[in-house]
């Protein structure tokens, strides 16, 4: 197995997404219980702005990137996983829920904890400000995960989310996951989880923030908005370092917190989902690490 190369992902609608450096590969299972996988080839855009390869600027990148790749593999999942009589979501549809996602995102976790800080922290130093601002941002976060929890098709893809962690723990830890058996007693948490990336983020806004003062809130708000880009590529660069030295007592210290949030955004898969995830992983290795995946469970 390699030792250099990270592969990740992230779930879909019924069914897991699994990058690697050339490919990616999106497995969903559909309304008749087949598992249909779809595989493309790769080109980093870091290839075709070199410039984008430096630190920090390569976070936001890859952030921009994944987003992108997100909507198209989006859209697959959520055609292949409807029922046959169910009009398909075209990625014009997509990009618009999703955009209008990215609205109530913007609303919560930066204007509302802004607004909140500007009218009843006006008495605080700006030091105290940003610190009360950055807990009500994490409190707003945590409520919001912790209520999108209780709905039925979220719930599936936290399962689905635990799939994807738990296959990549077992390949990385070098087991034949070829097997079900072999990958249920990995855990459903991983570093290297995008839920421990937007943690990250949080923190680091109390600290990126605490630089501007106390400007109104107009301007306080637009800043907000036009330093996430840099804490966005701060924080890949700690998933980065963290994830190389996850051995060591204070980086452990460091994710620790983020795979406390994951058991919020993970749930424990079954033999099923476990499959799917199992397919994705397997359609992106290299053909010297290929793997035959027996015939899924219907």
């Amino acid at each position: 197995m390699s030792e250099t190369i990270q592969y990740g992902g992230q779930a879909v609608m019924e069914g897991v997404m699994m990058r690697g450096p050339r490919k990616v590969a999106v497995a969903v299972r559909n309304p008749r219980g087949e598992i249909v996988v779809e595989e493309k080839t790769l080109q980093p855009w870091w290839e075709k702005f070199p410039i984008f390869k430096r630190p920090i600027l390569r976070g936001f990148l890859a952030l921009i990137e994944a987003m992108v790749l997100g909507i198209k593999m989006l859209t697959f999942s959520a055609n292949i996983s409807m029922d046959e009589d169910e009009e398909e979501l075209s990625i014009f549809e997509l990009i618009i829920t999703i955009g209008a996602a990215v609205g109530l995102a913007v609303l919560l976790f930066i204007v509302l904890p802004t607004v909140i800080v500007h009218y009843s922290g006006k008495y605080l130093t700006p030091f105290w400000q940003n610190l009360l601002e950055g807990i009500i941002r994490i409190v707003v976060f945590l409520g919001y995960v912790l209520a999108i929890s209780f709905l039925k098709d979220i719930r599936r893809v936290f399962e689905y989310h635990g799939a994807e962690h738990k296959v990549i723990h077992a390949f990385e830890a070098g087991e034949d996951i070829s097997r079900v058996e072999n990958i249920q007693k990995y855990s459903t948490l991983h570093p290297r989880c995008g839920t421990a990336f937007l943690l990250i983020v949080m923190v680091l806004t109390i600290f990126f923030f605490s630089f501007l003062g106390s400007p109104g809130l107009f301007y306080r708000i637009l800043s907000r908005i036009l330093l996430l880009p840099l804490i966005a590529g701060a924080a890949y660069e700690i998933i980065k370092i963290s994830a190389k030295y996850t051995d060591k007592a204070f980086i452990h210290l460091l994710i620790l917190p983020g795979l406390w949030l994951q058991k919020l955004t993970t749930r424990e898969p079954d033999a099923s989902q476990l499959e799917v995830a199992m397919r994705a992983l397997a359609a992106v290795l290299p053909p010297e690490e290929k793997i035959e995946i027996p015939s899924p469970q219907g």
